[in-house]
């Protein structure tokens, strides 16, 4: 099937006949689903009924890959995957996902192997994919992140990185701009040119960069911030009163002191990239910015990737991701929408109650599972649930 063009390839989704939007609980905020040559999903037409979707088959059936499609349609990023063509089908020129709201927004995302992407807005081509991202927001938990705590420092900026993402959706543009100007300043270092014409051109991208930088460092900063108290308060209802967490901003920029003005971090990080430029210039990459900063998650003052227990650090990882719903919550001023992928299967069974009990009615919650015993029976009696076999509905 060829790609279209300057045009909505499937015309604004439409309700189909099952429950009427304004019959459904208030909870369900996303109620239709359509996927086409999307990893192995090669087409996929689904209505939400329940708050709760259960999407249960074995393994490499494609249930991660639904949940997938859902945080690309809210977030235009994946934590699988940052090349859009290995999201394509085997064949195809192009992947398409579309999803229909509650506030009758009828969203689409064209992924291309070749002409990048198109989104759509209610049969509207956008002029700026980030306008697709509206009040319908996803925090994410999969078991891929239970190797936030112990894994490279990578893992907790991309995490923080798409916090940061739902609640400020521009924050996507900055990032994209500051990673261009990563690669283009890093080629520059690299390259045989003359001393003059090099610094000369290094002045103007380290201008750049302290820009971008410092605004990335803010924002960072900002949402930590007001992560913690949230993240720290489950902490303790988890873990107990003995283990309180902290969460700590480590810039590799150096300032003389904290600051939440954008003038100091810039004027820190322009000083820093000029001092380092002869380090660099020998390395042939860039060792200063946003790239290089850590998060350091503290347990009882202790670095929890050190000396945490396999329990601790997963405690710790459950806290931060609950912390995060709420937070996200507050700041869009509705719940957001929750993709549990396989992650149940990686917790104890008092944290998965826990886990369970804290998604409670207020969210609609999409959870994928080898099997159903992993529910309660009240939990699956208040659920919708379908399976997938080779990325297929089972009829």
């Amino acid at each position: 099937m060829p790609c279209h063009g300057g045009s909505d390839p499937w015309g604004t989704l439409a309700a189909d006949g099952g429950t009427l939007a304004a019959d459904r609980p208030r909870t369900i905020r996303l109620h239709r689903l359509d996927f086409r040559h999307f990893r192995n999903i090669d087409g996929l037409q689904l209505t939400l009924e329940a708050p709760r979707l259960l999407v249960i088959g074995s393994n490499g059936q494609g249930k991660s890959n639904l949940l997938e499609g859902v945080e690309l349609l809210t977030s235009l990023r994946s934590h699988r995957c940052s090349v859009d063509r290995d999201l394509i089908g085997h064949g195809h020129p192009c992947s398409r996902l579309g999803a229909l709201t509650d506030e009758a927004d009828s969203l689409q995302l064209e992924l291309r192997r070749s002409g990048g992407r198109q989104a759509f807005r209610n049969g509207k081509r956008l002029e700026r994919q980030l306008d697709l991202i509206g009040p319908l927001r996803c925090v994410g938990f999969s078991a891929l992140d239970l190797d936030l705590v112990r894994g490279e420092p990578a893992l907790r900026r991309q995490w923080l990185d798409r916090v940061v993402l739902q609640l400020e959706p521009v924050y996507g543009a900055l990032l994209s701009r500051y990673g261009r100007l990563l690669r283009q300043r890093s080629q520059l270092l690299r390259r045989g040119l003359g001393a003059g014409v090099r610094q000369e051109l290094l002045e103007a991208f380290d201008q750049q960069m302290a820009l971008v930088g410092a605004r990335l460092h803010r924002r960072r900063q900002r949402a930590l911030r007001r992560l913690e108290p949230l993240a720290a308060a489950w902490q303790q209802r988890i873990g107990g009163a003995g283990e309180p967490l902290r969460l700590d901003y480590v810039s590799g920029t150096v300032l003389a002191e904290a600051s939440d003005e954008e003038g100091p971090w810039r004027q820190a990080l322009e000083e820093q990239l000029r001092r380092q430029r002869p380090q660099e210039e020998r390395l042939g990459q860039c060792q200063v910015g946003p790239h290089r900063d850590e998060v350091a998650l503290l347990i009882g003052g202790q670095a929890a990737r050190r000396y945490g227990s396999a329990g601790q650090q997963r405690t710790l990882v459950l806290a931060l991701k609950l912390g995060e719903l709420e937070l996200v919550g507050q700041v869009v001023g509705q719940p957001p929408l929750l993709l549990l992928d396989d992650v149940l299967a990686e917790l104890d069974p008092g944290r998965q109650q826990l886990l369970l009990e804290a998604v409670g009615d207020g969210h609609q919650c999409l959870v994928s599972a080898t099997h159903l015993e992993a529910f309660s029976t009240g939990w699956r009696a208040r659920s919708q649930g379908v399976e997938l076999r080779s990325g297929a509905m089972v009829a």
